[in-house]
């Protein structure tokens, strides 16, 4: 607990009484079990090795909702953006593309207890349709490192916000040192031209209906283009110009490339910011999109392996939902961390360790309560 005492939304926690006994963040481990079954596995390892209070009781389920109410979500928010940082070193195998952290943007959507509260703060999909969702949802998006599945920045809203809006949240976090993939539905003029602002390069999938001039091609395949905003574009193909219709260009290749085993053949159209097709060529480039897919894997391990098998959180209230998903994202980066030091240990890719295999030794209640041994007394 030394590092979330340093924040001061962990601060006003700890006086407050909030954060006393290892009830908040731990729960994403056991999300198939009460909170009092929680608590016992994570706390039985410690008394065994003698450095537990034997008079400590556990709490009840009652007494650990109201301390997580009481810490509230910040300390969880701050924590996770203290926290969860980039996790490749230069020698992770799948990584890196050249000198770029290869990331990848993405959303999903979480149901949440259906309770007054969350419903008038979270929404329900198709509102007042006879297809209306049961559950309230909250829409998530993430940015994550390829190589390691690491969740290194993350927006979450009601299911009405979408997921460009929670990327041009999330677009503070794209650094020089990131090549940022994503699938077309992120695509939009303002919303690209709003990435490529903190010097993150960019390789994004659009429609193959957008409507892009071929000013100059190269040997490679791709074309120069110069993608503008759509009253601009509509300008333009009426003959009429605008004064400041230049300082609107945003410079880009375009790389279309056949995808075929999935069914019919696939044109995908790509662009990216990287201009020089001598050192970042089409057929590299078109390889490297496919890492996209590491992405959606994240939300798979999340949600099947981690989450209880309802895929619904357990919080009642909208401050704990935020909490909780703060929880699940902190979880989920810390087993990465592990999976990735071993990969890296052995000079292999850690992509293809299944995030399950970190739970399912989790100690089971028998005839002593579950355990979990720290790994130093």
């Amino acid at each position: 607990m030394r590092w979330v005492v340093a924040t001061p939304a962990a601060e006003d926690a700890w006086t407050n009484g909030a954060i006393s006994a290892p009830t908040k963040s731990e729960e994403p481990l056991f999300t198939s079990d009460g909170y009092e079954e929680v608590i016992r596995k994570l706390t039985n390892g410690l008394r065994g090795l003698r450095i537990w209070r034997d008079e400590w009781k556990i709490p009840t389920a009652s007494a650990i909702s109201q301390a997580r109410t009481r810490l509230g979500h910040q300390v969880m928010a701050d924590l996770f953006d203290r926290v969860c940082v980039p996790i490749a070193n230069r020698t992770t195998v799948g990584a890196w593309y050249q000198q770029w952290r290869v990331m990848a943007i993405d959303g999903t959507v979480i149901d949440v207890q259906d309770t007054d509260d969350n419903a008038a703060r979270f929404g329900h999909s198709s509102p007042g349709k006879h297809n209306q969702n049961a559950y309230p949802q909250i829409r998530i998006v993430t940015l994550v490192e390829c190589g390691t599945h690491a969740s290194v920045a993350a927006e979450f809203d009601g299911i009405a916000t979408s997921e460009r809006a929670l990327t041009t949240r999330l677009s503070y976090a794209f650094t020089p040192d990131m090549i940022v993939l994503a699938d077309r539905g992120f695509y939009s003029y303002d919303l690209f031209h709003t990435a490529t602002e903190n010097g993150a390069a960019l390789l994004w999938r659009i429609s193959d209906t957008l409507d892009l001039p071929v000013p100059q091609k190269h040997p490679d395949g791709s074309f120069r283009s110069e993608p503008l905003p759509k009253r601009m574009r509509a300008a333009v193909k009426l003959g009429r110009t605008t004064t400041d219709i230049d300082s609107h260009r945003i410079p880009v290749r375009v790389i279309e490339h056949m995808v075929k085993g999935r069914g019919p053949t696939q044109t995908i159209r790509l662009i990216t910011t990287l201009l020089d097709y001598m050192h970042a060529q089409a057929e590299s480039l078109a390889a490297l999109y496919q890492q996209r897919w590491e992405q959606e894997l994240v939300f798979d391990e999340i949600k099947t392996h981690q989450m209880s098998r309802t895929r619904l959180l357990r919080s009642r209230t909208p401050d704990l939902v935020k909490q909780e998903i703060w929880s699940l994202l902190i979880t989920h980066y810390a087993t990465q961390v592990f999976i990735t030091e071993a990969a890296d240990e052995l000079g292999s890719d850690p992509g293809p360790v299944l995030l399950h295999q970190g739970h399912q030794h989790h100690p089971q209640p028998g005839s002593q309560p579950g355990c979990l041994f720290p790994l130093h007394p």
